[in-house]
């Protein structure tokens, strides 16, 4: 039972995966940049956390669902997976947002279809 939560992040980021491949939303879409992108992320949290452990405004709660493994004081193994959870979230949520957004602009515009010319324009 001391692996549950870990499992459930796990289970959350594989179905991030599946969003992004299925939709082409971050790392299938640009791989490197999506990396560097996730890796800042994570890194700018784990920092954040760091801070507020050292200033005593986060601690760790005990619990039996998590794996007991801390990388640092009150930092479980568990917050680093929950950190890549919340930005591979974050960069999918922006991505579909924006193609969702040019795919209803792209229907708004009558006659701008692929191979059909523009009012004004010439046809030949």
């Amino acid at each position: 039972m001391g692996v549950l939560y870990l499992v459930a992040l796990g289970i959350a980021l594989f179905g991030m995966v599946m969003l992004d491949r299925r939709f082409t939303l971050f790392f299938w879409r640009d791989p490197a940049r999506a990396f560097v992108t996730l890796l800042v992320g994570v890194v700018f949290f784990v920092i954040w956390d760091l801070v507020g452990i050292d200033l005593g405004i986060f601690f760790r709660g005990e619990t039996s669902f998590m794996t007991g493994v801390q990388l640092a004081p009150e930092l479980p193994l568990e917050e680093i997976f929950f950190l890549t959870l919340l930005c591979y979230l974050t960069m999918n949520l922006l991505e579909g947002g924006r193609q969702i957004v040019a795919r209803r602009l792209e229907v708004r515009r009558p006659g701008v279809e692929a191979g059909t010319p523009s009012e004004g324009g010439s046809a030949s």
